[in-house]
């Protein structure tokens, strides 16, 4: 039987994705009891209004994020963000809370087949969703890794931690590498425990915005 699996965090207001960026402002902009002036008796409906910073809740990177002149959200092929043949990378045990003991090297990719694929990182990370340590100590891919997966034609990459790359080390190095090589980066995913190893198609598209470079996604897999 076919499955879906959820692997995306719920965008609720007031909550915070990344400290430092604010938080989304989620309420009405015509509620239920104010459009029953505008219909007919028994009729209502709601129109919501959101405001929020692109990088909120699960998101998905385009170039355009890293690079002035990169492909933005409108330019990416939905090949490259849908029905993708997935892979999961478990690097769950980490040595402590010291930047080598948080790394995630290429030696996690040897020996596996990731051309063409969508591979996600899964850290267990996101276990700590909404809590203050969610944003201390996050594990993360090193450059070397990233190179590794950008010259063995990844298609995707995804993680379910804070952010891909060491926050700090400015030269954001896996961001540079993987956008810089029109691969798209999916962060804040939660419920990798879930998948199986392979055997799975992962989606994970945004909403088709012009000169925009992040955006939250539904992002989910069939298990079959």
């Amino acid at each position: 039987m076919t499955q879906l699996i959820d692997l995306s965090h719920v965008v609720e207001h007031g909550m915070i994705t990344y400290q430092g960026l604010p938080a989304p402002l989620i309420c009405d902009f015509l509620s239920r009891e104010q459009s029953r002036s505008h219909y007919a008796d028994g009729v209502e409906f709601h129109i919501g209004k959101i405001e929020m910073v692109a990088n909120t809740g699960t998101y998905l990177d385009s170039p355009f994020h890293r690079y002035a002149h990169g492909k933005d959200l409108s330019e990416l092929d939905l090949t490259s963000l849908v029905n993708l043949e997935g892979l999961i990378v478990r690097a769950t045990a980490r040595a402590g809370r010291a930047k080598t003991g948080r790394a995630i090297t290429s030696a996690a990719f040897d020996g596996l087949d990731v051309r063409g694929k969508a591979v996600l990182v899964r850290t267990g990370w996101d276990a700590h969703w909404r809590t203050d340590q969610y944003f201390e100590g996050h594990p993360f891919l090193t450059a070397d890794a990233a190179q590794y997966l950008a010259d063995s034609g990844v298609a995707l990459v995804g993680i379910d931690s804070l952010n891909i790359d060491d926050t700090g080390d400015g030269r954001r190095p896996v961001h540079s590498t993987l956008l810089g090589q029109d691969i798209p980066i999916v962060e804040h995913l939660c419920g990798l425990g879930q998948l199986p190893d392979s055997g799975f198609r992962f989606f994970a598209a945004p909403v088709k915005v012009k000169a925009f470079g992040t955006f939250p996604v539904r992002a989910f897999a069939i298990v079959e």
